[in-house]
């Protein structure tokens, strides 16, 4: 039987675009509090734009002296309008935390595969990778996009697209051949190298950004799919992310015993209820119940010890593949 030609196709953006900054934003203020209180519930969101930044959420902490705008002005600059509106969870919310349970419903994803060391979809790594290495030496707004063209196991590079702030159509068709020379990437890939000219106005100064709107580059791209919460500006009480956290390392967890090929678990919650609705795990597309871990938000929480202010740097370029404490 002939094989068929398929494509996959990936982004990633870098971590000064505006969507990226508020993400930034949101987990450097959560951790400013976790690092005074451990036990800080924080629910902050950031929107920016057009020298204006909005931040708004929920906090109830021991924290006496977090500054919000210093924190708004370390990661998008000093010359910037802030208006700051935070107020203390809601007791509504808090009397089914407080008990240990989940502070939202949901559903989480979780998802592990073997054809790449970080255990992710080869074309997100690639085009994330790409990013980073431009990112190094443009370090500005930008995006990257990678379409791989498979025939049963082999695959090829089918086109590239790099869009970088300050950056010139001759430095980033440099920079994208080096990338693939480096990496030893088969194909002839057709470039789309800032393909409506080069820019130079970027970040807040071009587009507005908002907290939680890179989901599926956050997740594993758009192959998998996503439970529908976002991550930042969250902390572990939240299952939206610390159950996402869960999901990825039993994942991993089920890849490597198993000896697997591709794993995806699926998590569901009840708020105020502290054990999971659902627990499914698919190896090679048989499903089974997950058996032997605490997925409760408090046996997760202690598992992946997760009060602690670590959650900047997911913010950047992704949750999972990058090194994080539930990837392995």
């Amino acid at each position: 039987m002939k094989n068929i030609t398929t494509y996959r196709t990936a982004e990633s953006v870098s971590p000064k675009h505006p969507d990226k900054l508020c993400d930034q934003i949101s987990d450097a203020i959560l951790d400013a509090y976790l690092e005074q209180d451990p036990n800080s519930r924080v629910a902050m969101e950031a929107c920016g734009g057009h020298n204006q930044i909005f931040v708004v959420g929920e906090v109830t902490s021991q924290a006496k002296d977090v500054s919000i705008k210093d924190i708004v002005k370390r990661i998008a600059g000093d010359d910037i309008k802030i208006t700051v509106n935070v107020v203390e969870q809601s007791p509504e919310i808090a009397q089914g935390v407080d008990t240990g349970g989940a502070g939202d419903q949901g559903i989480m994803i979780g998802y592990a595969c073997s054809e790449t060391p970080e255990m992710l979809p080869r074309e997100v790594v690639l085009s994330r990778r790409l990013n980073q290495f431009i990112f190094a030496k443009h370090p500005y707004d930008g995006k990257t996009q990678v379409t791989l063209e498979c025939d049963g196991g082999n695959w090829t590079l089918n086109s590239i697209v790099a869009s970088f702030q300050n950056t010139s159509q001759k430095e980033l068709n440099a920079l994208v051949h080096a990338f693939i020379e480096q990496e030893s990437l088969p194909g002839n890939p057709e470039l789309h190298l800032n393909p409506a000219g080069d820019w130079n106005q970027g970040g807040f100064d071009a587009d507005t950004g908002l907290t939680g709107r890179k989901l599926i580059v956050d997740n594993y791209g758009p192959r998998i799919p996503i439970g529908g919460g976002a991550f930042s500006g969250k902390d572990p009480s939240k299952v939206d992310r610390s159950a996402a956290y869960m999901a990825r390392r039993v994942a991993v967890d089920y890849l490597q015993k198993r000896q697997a090929q591709e794993v995806f678990v699926r998590l569901a919650y009840a708020i105020g209820y502290a054990e999971p609705l659902e627990r499914t795990v698919i190896i090679d597309g048989k499903p089974e119940l997950i058996e032997g871990y605490d997925l409760t938000p408090r046996g997760i929480i202690k598992t992946l010890d997760l009060l602690r202010p670590i959650y900047e740097p997911t913010a950047r370029y992704g949750h999972f593949g990058e090194g994080f404490g539930w990837d392995s």
